[in-house]
């Protein structure tokens, strides 16, 4: 696949729009920052780590004079944190594209100031909280779009009401799937009534640093492995990309045509949650989210 050609086929130019990506410089937040400074996009960092967001700025206006890039910390794991980038980004009286990027995999567990485990206050809680108050903003410019990492692990588990954030269990995959799960679905209900399009998209696998959760004696195998047999994280974004200009209808998504793995992206229905569990996660998420709002007016 030609890169650059189907970038320039599928993509309209977002000149003068205001794009706000978080986990913006972890292995596919880089990526994806590539491509929106190819389409003349403004850009807003949210992260954690400045050094890293100034590298990445650097690299940006290196490859792409006229992008504009600012900076805006975000850490999940920290509600002070995510309420001062909400600040800052109300000032642009105005977002075209949010990029839900941000996540983690397989940490060492430990509840936070949620009162959730950090894998589903990072992947979820907080990105449910960011994205439905930056929803006024987003509704001020037409035609904007929120667009949200999700991921195939969403269908290694099921809603469990007597342990919402999978807090009693081992594996990683399904502590994960289950943030990702609880994130897809309560935006699909968030949305179905917004004039703001959704894109949930799956960039399929891919090499990232999520990968570096596996013992060190066959992470090296793990990677070469991923390496040869899936996509590229350059053409894995192309999913994100896509999602700019095309959004997911109720229960679609955008990923990989082929078993969402592999080839040009696609969009295509989902039939792993039914409307009653979808409605029952949104109806969680949104007491979650009134608790979380209640505290911040403390």
């Amino acid at each position: 696949m030609n890169i650059e050609k189907w970038i320039k086929t599928n993509c309209n130019t977002l000149k003068g729009k205001r794009v706000v990506i978080t986990g913006a410089t972890g292995g596919l937040g880089k990526e994806i920052c590539q491509i929106l400074a190819s389409l003349e996009a403004d850009i807003t960092l949210a992260c954690r780590n400045q050094t890293l967001a100034d590298k990445l700025k650097t690299e940006l206006i290196s490859a792409y004079p006229n992008c504009n890039i600012e900076f805006v910390p975000l850490d999940f794991s920290n509600k002070q944190s995510v309420d001062k980038c909400l600040q800052e980004l109300k000032k642009y009286n105005g977002i075209d594209i949010l990029i839900n990027n941000a996540g983690v995999y397989n940490v060492p567990i430990k509840v936070l100031d949620s009162g959730y485990n950090n894998i589903f206050q990072i992947n979820f809680v907080y990105t449910y909280y960011f994205t439905k108050q930056l929803l006024p903003e987003l509704e001020k410019k037409q035609g904007s779009t929120c667009i949200t990492l999700g991921s195939i692990a969403h269908n290694y588990s099921t809603l469990d009401t007597d342990d919402i954030d999978f807090s009693t269990r081992k594996k990683p995959s399904k502590i994960y799937g289950n943030s990702k799960r609880f994130l897809m679905f309560s935006l699909y209900e968030l949305f179905k009534e917004s004039k703001v399009s959704l894109a949930i998209v799956h960039p399929g696998v891919t090499l990232t640093n999520m990968t570096n959760h596996y013992p060190k004696a066959i992470n090296w195998l793990v990677k070469i492995g991923i390496k040869i047999f899936f996509p590229s994280p350059q053409k894995a974004v192309l999913n994100v990309i896509f999602g700019t200009s095309h959004n997911t209808p109720y229960m679609y998504w955008i990923g990989p045509a082929i078993f969402n793995i592999w080839g040009q992206p696609k969009i295509k229905k989902l039939k792993t949650c039914t409307q009653e569990e979808s409605l029952q996660i949104y109806n969680i998420s949104e007491n979650i989210y009134q608790n979380i709002n209640k505290k911040s007016k403390e």
